[in-house]
């Protein structure tokens, strides 16, 4: 039902400069969010609006209210985290935009499809920009991958900006994931426009929200099969090793 704000929540802050020690500040580590925090977001964004949906359509409530009672939620988490934030938050910015767009649109129309297809929409709009910061200063898999990696004890390698500067194969490696996580954002993204066009509604949130986790997994066992054959964990020095 609705692009979750936890899951990019290192992609907007600023990489680090490269004399940057280990340990110190980075994209996302600045201890406001955990795991199990961030998990449990992840799954209140993805169920939340799902339920509200199902409830509504349940006691009788035309498609189109429910959609955008569901749509609610998700719009008030993005502002929310504006307000909390008192700054300007790129993502929570796209999804409050998306979602207030979404519902004036669908009112006007009376098309409760384009809500379906918001998702779609967000997540395409990820994809794109995964692709488009390939050769910037550090492509995004790198800023989504560093903060939840680095700090691993299982990997016991000198700082990260040491080896983006020194290794062209650690720099190869993240530019080439993050056209794997584009592309398969993008798949996801037309894979949920069909969905909202072509499905009977009432089975397409639920499918939606199904897909999320697929999508999700699919994605870590291919790039963490890469990681493996690309020689990451032996750069990264790690304290187990696959045998190649």
């Amino acid at each position: 039902m609705t692009v979750p704000r936890s899951a990019p929540a290192a992609a907007h802050d600023s990489p680090p400069s490269s004399g940057q020690r280990p340990g110190a500040e980075s994209p996302g580590r600045d201890g406001r969010q955990g795991p199990g925090r961030q998990l449990a977001m992840f799954g209140f964004d993805i169920g939340a609006p799902i339920g509200v949906y199902y409830l509504l359509h349940g006691f009788g409530v035309a498609n189109l209210i429910a959609l955008g009672a569901a749509a609610v939620l998700p719009a008030l988490g993005a502002a929310y985290t504006l307000i909390a934030k008192r700054r300007a938050d790129g993502v929570a910015l796209l999804v409050l935009a998306t979602m207030v767009a979404s519902i004036g649109v669908s009112a006007i129309a009376r098309q409760p499809r384009f809500l379906l297809a918001k998702d779609g929409l967000i997540t395409g709009v990820w994809g794109l920009w995964f692709i488009a910061t390939v050769r910037a200063r550090r492509p995004a898999a790198f800023l989504f991958a560093r903060p939840l990696m680095e700090s691993m004890p299982i990997y016991t390698a000198k700082s990260w900006d040491v080896l983006w500067e020194t290794e062209p194969s650690f720099r190869r490696i993240w530019r080439v994931s993050t056209v794997m996580w584009g592309t398969a954002m993008l798949t996801d993204a037309a894979i949920r426009v069909m969905m909202s066009y072509t499905l009977p509604i009432a089975v397409v949130p639920g499918l939606g929200g199904a897909l999320w986790p697929v999508t999700f997994v699919a994605l870590q066992v291919m790039t963490n099969i890469y990681y493996q054959i690309a020689g990451l964990n032996r750069m990264l020095a790690a304290r187990w090793q696959w045998s190649r």
